[in-house]
């Protein structure tokens, strides 16, 4: 009687064991996932704002396709809380259940780009996180329940903003990557004086 107890006590004890080491290896892989430093930049009509992504296969491959180009889609409402269009592509998936938060930027069946204003659960791989200053803000760049919108994805390295020059009337005005200019810049990157200003 007394050697079944104590080996089940063991088999518990190594299975919480294993559970542990386990979940330290899910939390540490969660942190390294979450180490978020790399950048892309969205440009919707005339405004630009930038993206600090994950470190996963997805933004891996993402990144190396921006590299290259800049990739455009459309986007269209959905639900009343995210901005949802074919990227053209597909990327590596890491679906997990996530709950979603305003400006957090997700890859959805593999070739979709979500762009939330609001929250939602589901099976997502997530991409990074749009950064800005207000859900206002927020909601007004991604033309939230205004219906379609052009979105332009963008790598740091393939912005081309070297040709665009501030005219010598204007001095003290910006000017957006798409030529248009501005007083008072939302965050994205700008041109002021011939030089290159991130807001």
């Amino acid at each position: 009687m007394g050697k079944p107890i104590i080996i089940r006590l063991l088999v518990i004890a190594l299975a919480l064991l294993v559970m542990s080491c386990g979940g330290d290896e899910a939390q540490a892989q969660t942190i390294k996932e979450e180490d978020m430093t790399e950048k892309m930049y969205i440009t919707i009509g005339n405004q630009t704002l930038p993206v600090t992504l994950v470190k996963n296969n997805a933004t891996e491959a993402l990144m190396a396709a921006l590299a290259a180009n800049s990739i455009t889609y459309e986007a269209d409402d959905y639900g009343g809380f995210e901005k949802v269009g074919a990227l053209g592509m597909s990327l590596p998936t890491s679906n997990q259940q996530l709950t979603t938060q305003a400006g957090d930027v997700i890859l959805y069946s593999g070739n979709q780009i979500v762009l939330f204003y609001g929250s939602n659960s589901w099976s997502y791989t997530r991409l990074g996180r749009i950064e800005y200053e207000s859900l206002e803000q927020l909601k007004s760049f991604l033309k939230a329940g205004q219906g379609r919108v052009s979105v332009t994805l963008s790598a740091e390295n393939a912005t081309d903003i070297s040709s665009a020059k501030a005219d010598d009337n204007d001095s003290d005005g910006y000017i957006a990557l798409n030529g248009v200019r501005m007083q008072s810049p939302v965050r994205g990157i700008y041109i002021k004086n011939g030089k290159k200003i991130v807001k």
